[in-house]
C-alpha cells in the first residue's frame, strides 16, 4: 500500500460476491497444496488471530473450504481472497499469518513476523509516515466495520502467483514493444481490512483480478483515464512498480488507441 485511502463498505460487500472464484479459486486451492511452504506461513502470535479470522470469514461467506492443517488455511480456501492476519505487539503490529497464493512482486517467507515499517520500507515514502498511518488505522477500526482499498500495476501475461517481478522484467527485455503490448495485463488489487475484536488483531484481505490491458484501453473512457494515472504518477513510485520496464509496451498500446 501507498496510501491509506480507504473507504467504508457494509459488511455483506465485504467478501461476497467473490467476483474471481470462478477463474482461481480452484488454481489457488491447487497451489495451496503444492506450494504450501511459499503460499502459507504462520507465527506463535498468529495462531489464534488466525482461528478468529476464519471464524469470520465462514460467517460471512458461509462456506468451508477444502481440509486443511490450519483454520486460516480452511477459510483462505473457500474465497478467492488472500488473507493476512497482522497481529498487535510491542513493536507495533507484525505479519502474524497468511495464506498469500496471489503476491504482487512480494515474498511472504521473506516478510512473515515483520512489523508494518519492515513490510513498507521499500515503497518511496513508506517508512516511517505510511506505517504510522496505517498503524493508527488498525488501532482505531472499530469491530464489525469494514474499510476497502484498490491498487493497480500493469504485467506480463495473466499470472496470479508473482512473489517475484524478475521473471517478467527478463522476458521483457527480449520483446519488441509490439509484442509485449499484446501480452500486457491490468493487475487490479481490491484490499480490505477489518478488526478481530477478541485478539485484537486486523485481517487484511487482497483480493487480484487480472485482465488483457488492449480490450480495456478500447474504450475510449477507460483509456484516457489509464493514460491520466498513466503519465501522472511520481517517478518514484512509477520505478517502485516496475513501470519503467513497461514503457514501451504502454507507450505502443496508447498511441494505437
Amino acid at each position: 500500500m501507498v496510501a491509506p485511502q480507504l473507504r467504508p463498505i457494509q459488511e455483506e460487500d465485504w467478501l461476497l460476491p467473490d467476483t474471481e472464484a470462478d477463474v482461481w479459486l480452484d488454481d489457488k486451492c491447487k497451489l495451496m497444496i503444492e506450494r504450501r511452504d511459499e503460499v502459507f506461513a504462520m507465527t506463535d502470535a498468529g495462531e489464534t488471530p488466525s482461528e478468529e479470522a476464519a471464524d469470520l470469514v465462514a460467517k460471512v461467506t458461509g462456506r468451508n473450504g477444502q481440509d486443511a492443517e490450519t483454520a486460516l488455511e480452511a477459510a483462505a480456501a473457500s474465497v478467492s481472497d488472500d488473507l493476512c492476519i497482522l497481529v498487535p505487539s510491542e513493536n507495533g503490529f507484525v505479519l502474524g499469518a497468511a495464506s498469500l497464493c496471489a503476491p504482487t512482486y512480494w515474498s511472504l517467507t521473506e516478510n512473515i513476523g515483520k512489523t508494518l515499517g519492515g513490510l513498507h520500507s521499500p515503497v518511496p515514502g513508506g517508512d516511517p509516515e505510511l506505517a504510522g498511518r496505517i498503524s493508527r488505522v488498525f488501532s482505531g477500526l472499530k469491530p464489525g466495520k469494514c474499510l476497502e482499498r484498490f491498487n493497480w500495476t500493469v504485467q506480463l501475461d495473466g499470472e496470479r502467483f508473482t512473489p517475484s517481478s524478475a521473471p517478467m522484467k527478463r522476458e521483457l527485455a527480449g520483446l519488441l514493444p509490439q509484442e509485449a503490448a499484446k501480452r500486457l495485463y491490468l493487475r487490479v488489487e481490491r484490499q480490505t481490512i477489518r478488526k478481530l475484536p477478541e485478539s485484537g488483531g486486523v485481517l487484511f484481505t487482497i483480493r487480484i483480478c487480472v485482465d488483457p490491458l488492449a480490450p480495456l484501453l478500447s474504450d475510449s473512457g477507460m483509456c484516457a483515464s489509464f493514460a491520466d494515472s498513466w503519465q501522472t504518477t511520481s517517478k518514484s513510485l512509477a520505478a517502485y512498480k516496475g513501470w519503467p520496464h513497461y514503457e514501451a509496451a504502454v507507450g505502443h498500446l496508447l498511441s494505437i488507441d
